[in-house]
């Protein structure tokens, strides 16, 4: 997957994109634009770390304006990608529907990996959820 086609908005410091895999609804993450010498998620400072959560917030809301999730999950965990980038996943106790797909958490309650990595859908409905996300933030 092209993810400059998921790409959902860039902010000084960070990108945001729409995860290729949405059996999640609305699973995003935050990727850090330049490393500027930083290895480590802990050890951003000043104004990266200030935008980090002011994106994070922005995500949030819209995330629940448009879908009502019931928990967020997040997770930093760099292990195939060595850019510092952070998912944002909404979490749903009931299914939620979108454009006639219904989307539904079977691991609720329990942590969101291992998740189902043969969940697909077309691409049309994957474009429609970015600009959704898009026009929330």
């Amino acid at each position: 997957m092209d993810y400059e086609k998921l790409k959902i908005k860039s902010f000084k410091y960070w990108d945001l994109y729409l995860h290729e895999n949405q059996c999640y609804l609305g699973r995003v993450f935050v990727q850090l634009r330049d490393k500027n010498g930083v290895d480590d998620f802990l050890d951003i400072q000043g104004e990266m770390r200030d935008e980090f959560f002011i994106v994070g917030e922005q995500v949030k809301k819209a995330l629940q304006r448009l879908f009502k999730p019931d928990k967020m999950n997040y997770a930093a965990l760099s292990n195939i990608s060595p850019v510092i980038h952070v998912h944002i996943i909404p979490r749903y106790k009931e299914p939620r529907t979108f454009h006639e797909i219904v989307f539904t958490d079977t691991r609720w309650g329990q942590n969101y990996a291992p998740y189902d990595r043969t969940f697909t859908i077309d691409e049309e409905i994957l474009y429609k959820i970015k600009d959704a996300l898009k026009n929330q933030l």
